[in-house]
């Protein structure tokens, strides 16, 4: 790449630039990942949402090339490829930015930038390496006071776009962001959302990872919701509302999950009406309330009874005392 602009458009706009297909990952018994699909195109950014536990993290990592998948297939650009290291998924044009940055607080933002790529003649290139610093950081309209300052004086927002655009200096056409404004401010979040669709712009393709439902309706062209390690929906960002993707995302679905714990709960309730005749009756209460009656006139009137009966037994004993 170079100083002057940031990457062109990568693939045809009429495919997938990622196709992932019947992605499976185990740890020992525990099924991280079960045949989980997500396609990916230049241009777009699509938000991968889930709760904790729901396989973000692991799909993160197979397509960074920390972990293999046990089944699936990885298309890239057009052809399987495989992954089977974090520099290979840099080769190919996949790059990540984990949560935590990966930045070094005491080395200023050239230094960070070029941190193990520096240019060298008979010595390091400084005067390049700040030029192209400046260039690409001003490609995304990065508010950094000086590329010379240390990175621990810079801001959430500041860090990250370090961070993402040290990326950039690969040529990157997939860029997967690992919640990229977690822990930041309004401002700073604004920065960064900002800086995400200068990238899809660029027609690169981005995977945001993020529990922010406002950020993900905010730049997300699709949100993928992943739920206990499968595909719980794709959903069009522009029409899903929160509703929605809490509800794909909690499992308040119509889904495999959701069908086989209503089977769970409908034998659980029948093996209790077997064994329980009292159940039968609070159940009354309950199909009373269902039915538009008012459980706390239940609850009322045996308070009432209570009472009534604790009075009876006071005004009885003041009786026995007086004789």
């Amino acid at each position: 790449m170079t100083a002057e602009s940031l990457p062109s458009p990568h693939g045809p706009s009429g495919g997938p630039l990622l196709s992932l297909r019947g992605i499976s990952k185990s740890f020992g018994a525990v099924a991280a990942l079960t045949d989980v699909d997500l396609d990916v195109s230049a241009g777009q950014v699509v938000a991968l949402v889930g709760d904790n536990g729901a396989g973000k993290s692991t799909l993160v990592k197979v397509l960074s090339g920390v972990h293999q998948p046990d089944a699936g297939t990885v298309g890239f650009d057009h052809g399987t490829v495989s992954i089977p290291s974090p520099a290979t998924a840099q080769r190919l044009g996949i790059a990540t930015v984990f949560q935590d940055l990966a930045l070094c607080e005491n080395l200023n933002v050239v230094e960070n930038l070029f941190l193990g790529r520096e240019l060298r003649g008979l010595r390091l290139d400084e005067v390049t390496m700040e030029v192209r610093s400046r260039a690409l950081l001003g490609e995304l309209s990065a508010k950094i006071p000086s590329v010379r300052v240390p990175v621990a004086a810079l801001s959430g927002g500041q860090r990250q776009t370090v961070a993402i655009a040290r990326t950039l200096l690969g040529d990157p056409k997939v860029i997967i962001l690992d919640e990229p404004t977690a822990a930041l401010g309004v401002a700073q979040t604004a920065e960064v959302l900002n800086l995400i669709e200068r990238l899809r712009e660029r027609g690169l393709g981005v995977i945001m990872v993020s529990h922010n439902m406002a950020d993900v309706r905010a730049v997300a062209d699709t949100v993928a919701v992943l739920r206990l390690g499968r595909n719980n929906g794709v959903f069009d960002a522009a029409e899903a509302t929160a509703a929605d993707l809490v509800a794909a995302i909690t499992g308040a679905t119509d889904n495999v999950v959701s069908r086989r714990a209503g089977r769970e709960r409908a034998g659980d309730d029948q093996a209790v009406r077997g064994t329980d005749g009292r159940h039968a009756g609070s159940r009354a209460g309950t199909d009373r309330h269902a039915d538009g009656g008012n459980a706390d006139d239940l609850a009322f009137d045996d308070l009432a009874v209570s009472e009534r009966a604790a009075d009876s037994g006071t005004e009885s004993a003041h009786q026995g005392d007086a004789s």
